[in-house]
């Protein structure tokens, strides 16, 4: 009896140890590397039909609705790769060596966001933290309708392109019906609206054209306030042919849309 009592606690002990290891190999899979894409959980279903309302309002809520997840999330997702890059910043100022893992994550960060490698690491990070940040929810999602038509354009219905964002190798998305001649672009086609989202939001973070609005931010960051959508506009002078026209009707909107941009 008593060796059996033994026997079956030792079993149990084992089964034990071993659904600890087995949820430990799981949970350890599951958590995504800080350099992998987030992806929301509806991200691939098809773009609703926004046609189909007939009430303003509605129809606003619906599209804001729909975006502001994958905002958050893209938004969620910088801040995590900023608090990295403060990190590695930190090691750097006490004379700290970075990991082999560190290095390894520093230079996919470098070639995302198109800064230098040959530089100071000091300077690196410093050029990393002025690109790697937020994006305001309502700027973003004023864009998103302005550039889509609040989601009905063809380009955000078959592509997921709510933000008119070309490409330029044959057949990476749709031919402009009003393409001018000679031009080679394209319309952006994604798989999914989480990495539409997340291309945006990089472009904006990285591309030369838009060194403007991330000065704006980075101003805002330095004197502690708060970082909006009215103040980076500022910074969209040429993400449209229609420069101050352009960034002056994104501001109407947000502060048109404001009853359906905070939740």
């Amino acid at each position: 009896m008593h060796k059996r009592e033994t026997s079956k606690i030792v079993l149990i002990t084992l089964g034990v140890l071993a659904v600890i290891v087995i949820n430990a190999i799981i949970f350890t899979d599951q958590e995504p590397d800080i350099l992998e894409v987030p992806k929301t959980v509806e991200a691939h279903k098809p773009v609703p039909d926004f046609s189909v309302y007939t009430n303003v309002k509605e129809k606003k809520a619906a599209f804001f609705n729909y975006l502001r997840p994958e905002v958050e999330k893209q938004n969620a997702y910088l801040l995590s790769l900023r608090h990295y890059i403060q990190t590695l910043y930190r090691k750097v100022l006490v004379n700290e060596s970075l990991t082999d893992d560190d290095i390894e994550r520093l230079t996919w960060l470098e070639n995302e966001y198109r800064v230098k490698a040959k530089q100071p690491l000091q300077k690196k990070l410093e050029a990393l933290m002025l690109k790697v940040d937020i994006l305001p929810v309502e700027l973003v999602l004023v864009q998103a309708a302005n550039e889509s038509a609040w989601g009905t354009s063809r380009f955000a219905r078959k592509g997921y392109n709510f933000f008119g964002l070309w490409c330029f190798s044959k057949g990476c998305g749709f031919v402009p019906s009003r393409r001018n001649d000679g031009a080679s672009h394209e319309v952006a086609k994604f798989e999914n609206v989480s990495r539409a989202t997340y291309t945006y939001m990089r472009n904006i973070n990285r591309h030369d054209a838009y060194e403007d609005l991330r000065e704006i931010r980075g101003r805002l960051r330095a004197n502690q306030i708060p970082i909006t959508g009215v103040a980076l506009a500022e910074g969209l002078m040429n993400y449209s042919e229609r420069g101050a026209a352009y960034v002056e009707e994104l501001q109407t909107m947000i502060r048109f849309n404001e009853e359906f941009l905070t939740e």
